[in-house]
This record gives structure tokens, C-alpha cells and sequence, in this order.
């Protein structure tokens, strides 16, 4: 039986504001890193507002200045898999979070992300299925999962593949960061409010019935995207069934933007790349998020029991040598039938259902 933590805890905080409910993620000095028991006191109280008649609305933000949410507790699953209950504890967890994503997805009253400063991972989960995600002038989002032998989850295949062209499998694949303009560009947000303008937008929103109109009242214009202007060279150079074809293409041109994007492939993990890149691929054909979410789960179960998850977190969280020694260490020998077996069904009784 996995042990689950007390649903309420002090790192959100969570209450009734008017006509919205709040929640404000609220681990500063972790960047508002998500752990279990946040999740599971998110759960509960979106569950308790839905048919909650006086709550209108939900209002995401953290506590800080520097993000929203810097992504999930990796050090925390570092830090169980050797224990007993260690594969159980990160399957569960991942399940929660990923049940979660979905509901915020289906939400059926309005809920609105404040997507400021810092957004990855978790952070992503928690954000950008939101019917309303704003981005302002500090917003920094990004997928980098694949530094640490892991691909990008909480939905984050959906996403990428429905974002414009090629710019999904870049940014899958390499982690680039997003600024406001480049996270509307990719789909991942929708509207830009000046910083300086949220406090008076949150506050419209707790005491007015239609957050639609207070949000369009506080957008501001959207500086022009660097993405959008490298649009072109982006779907020529990632348009590929497989990470070698991409970073031979990097090759062929001088530019800045694919000489970085090909150091960048040479540092992540082959494997979590060659999955990345196949579950975006296949994203593109799913019907629906949790179609996406349930393969999500079994690729970052068998990356987590397998160890490469733990060798990426080891080398860029833990030790710090920045020196993770991938296996297999070369994308050349990630096979087809490798990537099958990972994306394969899970044991019976175990894959993630809805």
C-alpha cells in the first residue's frame, strides 16, 4: 500500500477571495517546486469549488518573484528511489499529477494561470491547460526535461505538437526557454499583462463575474516573438522521423540558433530524446490529453526505474559535475525496438486509466 501524504500543507495556500478561489503556490526558495502533498491539496480543493456555487472561478499564481513553478520535486524522487516504496511512491505521485493536469484541462469554471517568472516542468502541468494562461515581461517557460533523462510530460507532448510547425519538436527536444511573446507564439499561454498590472487584474477578478472581460481590459500588446522570426529554419531543420536525421541537419547551416540547438542535443540523453521526439510525433495523431498523459506515465516510469532519470538528476541537481553518463551514450544506438518497449503498455493493472 503506497503511503500519501496529508492532503494539507503549509507550500500552498489555498482560500476563498471574493468570487475566485485562490491558490498560490507557496515555495519561494524552491521556486515553488511541486510536491506531492501540494498536489494533492490542489486536487481537493478544485473538487470542492466545482460545484461550489460561490466560487466563480480559480486564480493559479505563486509566492515569490522569481516563478509560478520551477517544475516537480525531482530531488524528492531522487531521493526515494532506493527506498522500498521508491517506484511506487514516483508512480503514484506521477499519477496524481497527471490526473490532476487533466482536470484542470476540464475544468468547467474559468481557471486562470499566472504564468510569471519561471514555468517548467510541473509548472507546465499546472499552467498551461488552463482556459486562461497569462504570460508577463519576466515569464520564462520552458520543457527541459530531456537535461535529465526525462521527457516532457504533464501534457507537455500535447501541447508541443500542437504548437505552430516544427516549434514543439525544438522545443521538446532542446529546452529552449520562452519568453512571454515565444509562449503565445507555441501555444503554451495566450495573453500578455504587464507585471505591474496583475495585482489590479487578480483583484478585478475576485469581484466581477466575467474573468474574459477583466483580462482583456489589463492585455497589453505583445512584444514580437524571436521564435516566430525563426519559424522558417526551425521547420526545415526539425522536420524529422528521428533525432540523428534533426542533428544532421543542424549541421548544414551556420546559423546561431542551430549551432546551439546541436550543442545542446550532444549534452541530453539519447534515449530521453529519441522518446521525446517519438511521443510528440505521436501526440500529433492522439484524439485526446489523456490519451497523451497515460504515455507520458509509462515512459517516465521505465526512465525512473531504469535509472537514466536518476543518473540526469544526479549530474545537474545532486552532484553537480554536470557529467551524466547516459545510457546508451550515443542517440546512434537508440534503437527502434528500444523505443517500442518503453512505449509499450505496462504491466496489468498498473498504466495510467481514466
Amino acid at each position: 500500500m503506497v503511503t500519501s501524504p496529508d492532503p494539507t500543507t503549509e507550500d500552498v495556500f489555498i482560500r476563498r477571495d471574493g468570487r475566485a478561489g485562490r491558490i498560490t503556490l507557496n515555495r519561494p526558495k524552491a521556486l515553488n517546486a511541486l510536491t506531492w502533498s501540494m498536489t494533492k491539496a490542489i486536487t481537493a480543493a478544485l473538487i470542492a469549488w466545482r460545484d461550489d456555487p460561490a466560487v466563480e472561478c480559480v486564480i493559479l499564481d505563486g509566492a515569490g518573484e522569481r516563478g509560478l513553478c520551477a517544475g516537480g520535486d525531482v530531488r524528492w524522487l531522487y531521493d526515494i528511489r532506493p527506498t522500498p516504496s521508491g517506484l511506487r511512491d514516483a508512480a503514484q505521485f506521477w499519477r496524481e499529477e497527471y490526473i490532476l493536469n487533466s482536470m484542470i484541462a476540464r475544468y468547467p469554471k474559468p481557471y486562470i494561470a499566472i504564468m510569471d517568472g519561471i514555468v517548467m516542468g510541473g509548472g507546465i502541468g499546472l499552467s498551461a491547460h488552463a482556459r486562461h494562461r497569462i504570460v508577463t515581461e519576466r515569464s520564462n517557460i520552458a520543457m527541459p526535461e530531456t537535461t535529465i533523462g526525462l521527457i516532457p510530460d504533464v501534457g507537455g507532448s500535447m501541447l508541443l505538437a500542437n504548437a505552430q510547425g516544427q516549434l514543439g519538436v525544438y522545443l521538446g527536444l532542446t529546452g529552449a526557454r520562452m519568453d512571454a511573446s515565444d509562449a503565445i507564439q507555441a501555444g503554451f499561454a495566450d495573453t500578455y499583462v504587464p507585471l505591474a498590472s496583475v495585482p489590479a487584474l487578480i483583484a478585478t477578478m475576485t469581484k466581477e463575474p466575467a474573468p474574459d472581460e477583466a483580462i482583456e481590459a489589463a492585455s497589453a500588446p505583445v512584444p514580437p516573438s524571436k521564435l516566430a522570426a525563426k519559424r522558417q529554419l526551425i521547420d526545415k531543420l526539425f522536420h524529422a522521423d528521428t533525432v540523428a536525421e534533426i542533428d544532421r541537419a543542424l549541421l548544414t547551416t551556420t546559423d546561431e540558433l542551430a549551432q546551439r540547438a546541436h550543442a545542446d542535443l550532444a549534452t541530453r540523453s539519447p534515449k530521453a530524446l529519441a522518446l521525446a521526439l517519438e511521443s510528440i510525433l505521436r501526440a500529433k495523431k492522439a484524439k485526446t490529453l489523456e490519451e497523451c498523459l497515460t504515455v507520458e506515465y509509462r515512459l517516465c516510469n521505465r526512465l525512473y526505474e531504469d535509472g537514466e532519470f536518476i543518473e540526469g538528476v544526479r549530474a545537474l541537481i545532486v552532484d553537480k559535475d554536470k557529467a551524466p553518463k547516459w545510457n546508451p551514450p550515443r542517440i546512434e544506438d537508440v534503437t527502434s525496438a528500444m523505443i517500442e518497449r518503453y512505449f509499450a503498455p505496462l504491466p496489468a493493472g498498473q498504466d495510467l486509466t481514466w
